[in-house]
């Protein structure tokens, strides 16, 4: 058995969650990974995103929380940066997907979607989750993992589970019929289709593999 530490590079509670439910559901045999948040270590980071891209953002955050702590606390750094991107928008909101809900009103960025697609129709709403996530090892070395879930952009929010644009968001996959939003699926319906999900599972498979 192969044991293993992250440091989740994030003060994001949801996104937190969801990384630590990741893997459990897909960590390989013979690894046994440890999620570490930052206020486990006493670390109170929270770096500006002003990169133009998911891996510049997420490599700000990485390479923050990396040198902030101790290489002999033997840690991989994990941080990971997403959006929507939505075709009719030309990608909007993409990388400004955090900041595109905090400007809207009432902090409602799925109410302000809805009412910016308010005329267009079911077949020109497509639309994708992407997510980047970066790791740094102890001695320095990186590696960037991706991970896309295809949809398209509801006409209204559904279901109670999930975070950010989940409630308007139907996911298109050969595992569902496309006629239920993310935040309708179960947790592990979620994971194992989602961005994130797709990208932490390749996450685990290229550290297991080095590990190995």
């Amino acid at each position: 058995m192969t044991n293993i530490r992250i440091l989740i590079a994030s003060n994001n509670a949801h996104k937190l969650q969801e990384f630590g439910e990741i893997t459990q559901l897909y960590a390989p045999a013979g690894l046994r990974v440890e999620l570490v948040t930052p206020e486990q270590l006493g670390l109170s980071l929270d770096p500006d995103e002003t990169a133009s891209t998911y891996m510049g953002n997420a490599q700000i955050k990485a390479r923050a929380f990396h040198n902030a702590i101790s290489q002999k606390d033997n840690l991989i750094v994990l941080a990971d940066d997403s959006g929507l991107e939505v075709d009719a928008l030309d990608g909007r909101p993409g990388v400004l997907s955090a900041r595109y809900h905090k400007s809207a009103p009432h902090g409602d960025g799925c109410a302000a979607l809805i009412r910016e697609l308010a005329e267009m129709p079911t077949a020109s709403r497509a639309a994708r989750f992407h997510a980047v996530i970066v790791l740094i090892y102890p001695d320095g070395r990186e590696f960037a993992l991706n991970g896309v879930c295809e949809g398209r952009i509801a006409h209204e929010k559904r279901g109670a589970g999930g975070f950010g644009f989940d409630p308007v968001f139907f996911v298109e996959d050969d595992r569902f019929d496309g006629t239920r939003t993310m935040s309708e699926l179960t947790s592990i319906e979620k994971h194992s289709v989602s961005h994130r999900g797709r990208a932490m599972q390749k996450v685990l498979q290229e550290i297991a593999t080095r590990r190995a």
